[in-house]
């Protein structure tokens, strides 16, 4: 599998009460159950691309990456439900379906189609299309500040980002050759290049520049236009983050994508030691799994 620095590739989720990390062959699921201790779970994944090469093309890999992230957050979620409150929830494909196409809807509505619909109530005063463009994408990336500040106001969200800390601590402490103890990993920074914070953010921008070639629309075709070009955006914005993670180590690239890691300030908070722990113990299992694998 794809290593660099002769490690293991991994990325993670924060869930309720835990950490999901996954690597090329698998994810591992670690929550904190009301007893206190940590339960953990170890899954094999094939990805789609692994599947079907052409789905991890260059452009196309990134719309494959989001679809199987979304849906593999929903299943963590819902395992760390069960185990952080003991109650059984499960989610059939079906309502699993639904429950990710609610959530497309409803990001696609709030973060495309509004600030369009918005933005053309200023036409008449800005005759320049380029700079029309650019002032709706200018309201659409306040509307996705906005919506992330108001969230992380909420008490559970707070939990949750300090997991998203964790697992970025976790992370790091691995990509500098650290001991996976509490110890060695709290002195690691909360944020990191290839968070999916960073990603969101990339989009936004990447669609105030796609968006403003786009020229002169009708409003119907402007808001279509918007969002059959979300699977081009989303791609492309893979790709900076890929590349962003790939050269994270020099520092006009933590420069270029500062504005990602700024943003990480609200999305992740300072984790304690005890969810330190959980992070730490599902990034073993994925690398466990791994290395045994390897060794087949």
């Amino acid at each position: 599998m794809p290593k660099a620095a002769g490690k293991y590739q991994v990325g993670g989720q924060a869930v309720i009460e835990g950490v999901m990390m996954r690597s090329k062959h698998f994810w591992a699921l670690a929550v904190r159950r009301p007893d206190k201790t940590i339960s953990v779970k170890l899954f094999k994944e094939i990805s789609l691309a692994a599947k079907n090469k052409i789905l991890g093309f260059v452009f196309i890999r990134g719309i494959t990456v989001l679809i199987e992230s979304m849906t593999l957050g929903f299943k963590a979620l819902s395992y760390s439900v069960n185990e952080s409150t003991k109650e059984e929830i499960t989610f059939s494909k079906k309502e699993m379906t639904i429950s990710i196409i609610i959530a497309v809807v409803f990001a696609v509505s709030v973060f495309f189609i509004l600030p369009t619909v918005i933005g053309r109530s200023f036409s008449n005063f800005i005759p320049n299309i380029i700079v029309y463009n650019l002032l709706e994408g200018l309201i659409r990336i306040v509307f996705f500040l906005a919506y992330i500040l108001v969230v992380s106001q909420l008490k559970d969200i707070k939990r949750i980002f300090q997991y998203h800390g964790a697992e970025h601590k976790t992370i790091q402490a691995y990509e500098n050759n650290e001991k996976l103890k509490p110890e060695n990993v709290r002195k690691y920074s909360t944020k990191h290049v290839r968070c999916g914070t960073s990603f969101l953010l990339i989009v936004m921008i990447v669609a105030v520049f796609i968006f403003a070639l786009l020229g002169k629309q009708t409003i119907l075709l402007r808001i279509v236009s918007r969002v059959l070009l979300i699977p081009v955006i989303a791609g492309i914005s893979y790709e900076f983050i890929r590349l962003a993670g790939k050269f994270s180590r020099y520092k006009i690239v933590n420069m270029l994508f500062y504005p990602g890691l700024l943003l990480q300030r609200i999305t992740t908070r300072e984790p304690d030691d005890s969810q330190l722990e959980v992070a730490i113990s599902s990034f073993k299992k994925v690398i466990e799994a791994e290395k045994s694998l390897e060794a087949k």
